[in-house]
């Protein structure tokens, strides 16, 4: 029903999915992806020598793991600009504004300081996107996701981190007027292993305008 219902309309052509830790936005954004036949443009997370050890040790490490993902989201994006003589379809897993957001969370006044001056030379012409879905769920969600998906550095990811990260993500959308936006609680939904799920969030994106902001709270009794 899901390819269906994509076949029918007219999808954004660039989407971005987002959200915290554990909420799900890589296995949303293939799926989207692979209902659209879009490419993806997705975070490498694993090729990031540091963040094993950030977990390990985040004081020590933040600023080396935290300018390594912004040199390579940029040469990511940079990509996306010089590789496409036409305007890009894709689904992608970040948002490089998120970067500062996580940034903040991570460094102290300092280290952030110097991250800023970074930014701003590299001079980074990230295409806007079309849509942006930012995936909510409790922090008690997102803490057995993680756990269920066993990435072992992850495992050492504290409550505290969560709520913190969870709360810099709700301000930051709060704000954002960029791109159309859809506000999801995923807490209680399963958008991969749920069909149904899955084309109730399909409805959502397929019937969202250009430039406007949306929420998608469905009751759980429509989730059964």
């Amino acid at each position: 029903m899901a390819d269906t219902q994509a076949q029918q309309s007219t999808p954004p052509r660039y989407i971005v999915v987002e959200g915290p830790i554990g909420v799900g936005k890589t296995s949303l954004a293939r799926r989207l992806a692979a209902s659209f036949n879009y490419d993806t443009l997705l975070e490498n997370s694993a090729d990031n020598p540091f963040l094993g050890r950030f977990y390990h040790s985040p004081q020590q490490l933040a600023l080396a793991t935290q300018l390594f993902f912004l040199f390579q989201r940029a040469q990511q994006l940079q990509q996306l600009r010089q590789n496409d003589l036409f305007e890009p379809v894709r689904v992608a897993d970040f948002l490089l504004d998120k970067d500062r957001l996580f940034a903040r969370q991570n460094l102290d006044a300092d280290e952030f300081a110097l991250y800023e001056k970074v930014y701003a030379h590299l001079s980074i012409d990230a295409p806007t996107p079309d849509l942006v879905i930012y995936l909510q769920a409790p922090v008690e969600v997102l803490m057995q996701r993680i756990q269920q998906r066993g990435i072992p550095a992850e495992q050492l990811i504290k409550e505290d981190y969560l709520i913190n990260l969870s709360n810099a993500y709700t301000d930051f959308f709060h704000y954002y007027d960029t791109s159309a936006l859809l506000v999801v609680n995923s807490g209680d939904a399963d958008f991969i292993n749920n069909d149904e799920h899955y084309d109730l969030l399909l409805k959502q994106v397929l019937s969202l305008r250009k430039g406007t902001r949306s929420y998608f709270n469905p009751a759980p009794s429509l989730l059964l």
